[in-house]
């Protein structure tokens, strides 16, 4: 018998049907029902994905694959589940992360992490689209870098933990406005998830409500690039820091029958809220109440004058004016006006944090925008002696630098200081890190560099005394709304007297700004900030950082590239691509920058030649300010002078490192070795014989005997505590020197890093020294210098 094609296609249609068809409901759980990964259990058929444990992930699966896909069709099939589920918070313990409904294409939980991945992706594949993963977040975190909208939200994710759509939890009743769900309560609630022609919709509402008509998200999304023929369904949750256990109490899934949600056992379920305050509904516990709100109110009103009268007692002992300050007064501002203007300093008002702490912003009476910074000294001498400093650098004025309006004093030993607000922040931002929208053009480089040119002119020549900067580099220079530089950051700075020398010898700086002659005497100079110039000139031009892991310094670079006659490959690699630059205009700056860091003082040009050859007028020479008659355009084009330019700018004259590595071969076998694991330290000394000092190897007499006595024990010490390390040297060269014959110097060359690293310093009599960083352990600080005396300072061990 002829059969009609039409019941020909009902049949396929059929048998297409009864091959897919996916349909289960449980009612409580067992062991056999699903599998399990991480710290999911089973719990009186309970299925618990995590517990108590930080930083957990708990995972349940169906134990088959369930067919999404007919073979050699694109598009996905369609499906309908719903499940119970609760979030149990802890007590005395915040809750977090989350839960997801998921399809996968693996079991287990390989490449997924905790906490805010929710046990789904990690930092490496997040985002990736061969992850083939869908899922239902319900998260109560929120995480800026996945853009999440709060923390008590319902997500829909593709591949990725930035939800292609969310909203906060809540669902839509038939009759009314919408209602908020707090998932982390305790309470229970269902979930349905219903996908059908592209369409995903997700429902929630509490357990045993009939669902909603109106669904909370629905999108439309294209799965056929998503869902592999065949896929995993089932949980995943995770716990960070913060815990609470994630349940899941019933489920049902069906790609044939979307009622089978109606399976489900809403009724009779265990409560995870946690136990609240019992409150008493008598009439004698409300009068009571009534009694006691009206003592509480009479002790509240005592307390809140008492507080008043202190507060007032403390302000005015806070207002007294110590003599001192007297002298100080004009520059003053009240500390109420520089408390609201930055909202009682609130996080929300900060724009920076240095090394003196974090830099708010605030807006004074009259709309004036400033950034306020505060500072601490220990003893009153030393606030006078700081604030003398501040009041004469207030009258300070040149619009290229950072403009000091005033300070105010909140108690002994504290300041704070209020600066022009710089609106576009510091030039480092412009310069490294930032996108092309950001990043300053060349001519915009070259008109910064002439601008903090022009300031340090000034501070050096252009007031009534000379003013050293001491600490002049990219992050202290900042950009005004119209992107003009400001030089700021005087919180180093000393002036002087014209014709007199700067009388301290502590070092400060920043590394990789220092001049060499800094870190030899400790004495500052205006030639010491022209060294500082000439590494922010090479900085800005080159887009590169004085001091980088893993390459050479800046200087030593740039200088390499000179001798190689590739001076132009100095540019910063952004602008070269960009082009549309002055080739010979970019080869006159950078060797005037080459020519402020050259390692001779009397070789490097003043700021008045700088700002000079800026202007286009190369013929002036240094007469004027006590230099040489020489040109520095004569410099710059003088083989002579580039001639003398040491090889290594970081070692001088000094030994190189393969020079000491071969020298201490025969007495390190494991110097050669990348890794050094529990090295005798002691032997250090004994290669020492390869530097010495012929000067010094005459007979001792009875002070230096008793000092050879002192370091043959440090010696011991030393050794002992070399086998207690595992050293991975990654070496960075420095040019720092140490000379004196007293104990100062250890605690020198430890002020000038001990902002970055915890150093253990190594110094022999007459031989090299030694800088390894144990706290890094990764790395170590390896640099050479004369030193005449040996000592140890490790950490106040000695």
């Amino acid at each position: 018998m002829k059969k009609h094609p039409q019941y020909l296609l009902l049949t396929l249609i059929l048998t297409i049907q009864s091959i897919s068809a996916t349909d289960f409901v449980f009612n409580g759980f067992h062991s056999a029902d699903i599998l399990l990964y991480g710290n999911a259990t089973i719990e009186s058929r309970i299925l618990t994905l995590t517990n108590d444990t930080t930083f957990s992930i708990g995972r349940a699966l169906y134990p088959t694959k369930i067919i999404t896909k007919q073979p050699n069709v694109s598009g996905v099939l369609p499906f309908s589940t719903s499940f119970i589920f609760a979030m149990e918070p802890y007590k005395d313990r915040l809750p977090g992360h989350g839960i997801v409904f998921l399809f996968v294409p693996h079991i287990g939980i390989q490449g997924s992490s905790s906490a805010q991945h929710l046990g789904l992706f990690n930092f490496t594949n997040n985002g990736n689209p061969t992850n083939h993963v869908f899922g239902i977040e319900f998260d109560v975190f929120k995480n800026e870098e996945f853009q999440d909208i709060n923390d008590n939200h319902v997500g829909i994710d593709v591949n990725s933990l930035v939800s292609v759509a969310s909203e906060g939890a809540g669902y839509w009743p038939d009759k009314g406005s919408f209602k908020k769900l707090k998932l982390n309560s305790g309470k229970i609630y269902q979930v349905w998830i219903d996908y059908a022609d592209n369409n995903v919709s997700v429902t929630i509402a509490p357990v045993g409500t009939t669902k909603p008509k109106q669904p909370l998200l629905n999108i439309f999304i294209n799965f056929s690039e998503v869902f592999e023929e065949e896929m995993y369904v089932g949980f995943t949750a995770s716990t960070g820091a913060l815990i609470e256990s994630h349940k899941i109490l019933a489920w049902s899934y069906s790609n044939s029958n979307f009622s089978l949600s109606e399976a489900l056992i809403t009724r009779g379920l265990p409560s995870f809220e946690l136990p609240g305050i019992s409150l008493y509904k008598s009439k004698g516990f409300i009068a009571g109440m009534a009694v006691g709100v009206f003592l509480i109110s009479i002790m509240f009103l005592v307390v809140v004058f008492l507080i008043i009268r202190k507060n007032r007692r403390r302000k005015r002992e806070r207002e007294e004016i110590e003599d001192w300050e007297l002298e100080y007064w004009p520059h003053r501002i009240k500390y109420q006006e520089i408390d609201a203007a930055t909202k009682s300093f609130s996080d929300e008002n900060v724009i920076g944090i240095g090394g003196n702490g974090k830099v708010y912003r605030g807006i004074l009476p009259g709309r004036a925008e400033v950034a306020v910074k505060r500072i601490s000294h220990e003893n009153g001498e030393g606030m006078r002696e700081f604030l003398a400093e501040i009041s004469s650098l207030g009258r300070l004025k040149h619009r290229n630098l950072v403009g000091l309006r005033g300070w105010s004093k909140i108690e002994k030993g504290s300041l704070i200081l209020v600066y022009d607000y710089m609106e576009n922040g510091s030039l480092d931002k412009r310069i490294f890190e930032c996108d092309d929208a950001k990043m300053l053009s060349f001519q915009e480089r070259i008109r910064i560099i002439k601008q903090v040119a022009s300031a340090v002119l000034y501070l050096h020549n252009g007031w009534e005394a000379k003013v050293l900067h001491r600490d002049i580099k990219a992050s202290n220079v900042l950009l005004d709304k119209e992107m003009n530089a400001r030089l700021g950051d005087f919180g180093l700075a000393r002036m002087h007297d014209h014709g007199q020398e700067a009388g301290t010898t502590r070092i400060v700086g920043t590394i990789g700004y220092l001049a060499p002659e800094v870190v030899k005497t400790g004495r500052a100079s205006t030639q010491t900030d022209v060294f500082s110039y000439g590494v922010l000139v090479l900085e800005v031009m080159c887009g590169r950082r004085p001091i980088e892991e893993g390459k050479p310094p800046l200087v030593d670079w740039v200088w390499d590239l000179t001798r190689r006659r590739e001076l132009l490959n100095a540019l910063d690699d952004q602008l070269r691509a960009k082009g549309g630059f002055d080739k010979e205009e970019l080869e006159r700056v950078l060797q005037l920058g080459l020519l402020c860091v050259h390692p001779d003082p009397d070789v490097r040009p003043t700021m008045r030649q700088v700002v000079k050859l800026f202007e286009g007028k190369t013929e002036v020479d240094g007469a004027e300010d006590g230099n040489t008659g020489t040109s520095l355009l004569e410099k710059i084009n003088s083989k002579e002078i580039w001639s003398i330019y040491p090889q290594s700018s970081s070692t001088g004259s000094h030994p190189t490192f393969e020079e000491i590595k071969e020298g201490l071969s025969s007495s390190m076998p494991f110097w050669s070795n990348t890794t050094m694991e529990g090295a005798d330290l002691g032997n250090i000394f004994s290669a020492g014989k390869n530097f010495s000092n012929p000067g010094r190897m005459g007979k001792l007499n009875d002070e230096e005997r008793a000092a050879n006595e002192r370091r043959m024990s440090r010696r011991a010490r030393l050794k002992e505590l070399g086998r207690n390390f595992k050293l991975d040297f990654n070496f960075i060269c420095l040019n720092i020197w140490v000379e004196d014959k007293n104990h100062e110097n250890t605690l020198l060359a430890k002020e000038v890093y001990r902002e970055r690293y915890t150093l253990l310093y190594v110094g022999f009599s007459g031989f090299e020294s030694v800088v390894f960083d144990f706290e890094a352990k990764r790395s170590v600080l390896f640099y050479l210098g004369p030193i005449s005396d040996f000592d140890v300072v490790a950490n106040g061990l000695w």
